[in-house]
């Protein structure tokens, strides 16, 4: 079972099936819904899915007709997409889960759509915190 939560903790997920389908996306959709460079999204079951929302944080932008993007009223994190031609199938970011998953992306999609500043294959310094320059003197 996956577990995860919103930033403020409003509001919290468990999932008990698999995520499928992966991707990276680089559409100016995610893009503009994630304020990144791209969204990592999986599909999962409906039914595999339980949102705890005990203080009713929980809504909704439609943002095209039948396709809803839900998140959390208090931190504005994306909680889960729904689309009404498709009521057995949710789609998560797999940023709201704080259990590590066992499944791995498929693909970047979009890249058409990326953004210019984005290097898909940049070979940037990794750092296990901030980087050296942010830290306290």
């Amino acid at each position: 079972m996956y577990q995860g939560s919103c930033l403020c903790g409003a509001i919290s997920v468990e999932l008990k099936g698999p995520i499928e389908s992966i991707i990276h996306c680089h559409c100016s959709l995610c893009r503009k819904n994630s304020g990144t460079a791209y969204a990592t999204n999986g599909f999962i079951n409906t039914e595999d899915f339980t949102v705890l929302d005990p203080q009713k944080k929980l809504t909704y932008f439609e943002f095209k007709k039948g396709k809803l993007r839900h998140f959390c009223a208090v931190c504005a994190s994306p909680i889960y997409s729904s689309n009404t031609e498709n009521p057995t199938k949710l789609r998560i970011r797999l940023g709201i889960l704080d259990s590590d998953i066992e499944e791995r992306p498929l693909s970047h999609n979009f890249v058409s759509s990326k953004a210019n500043w984005d290097n898909l294959d940049a070979d940037l310094p990794r750092y296990d915190s901030f980087e050296p320059s942010r830290e306290k003197a």
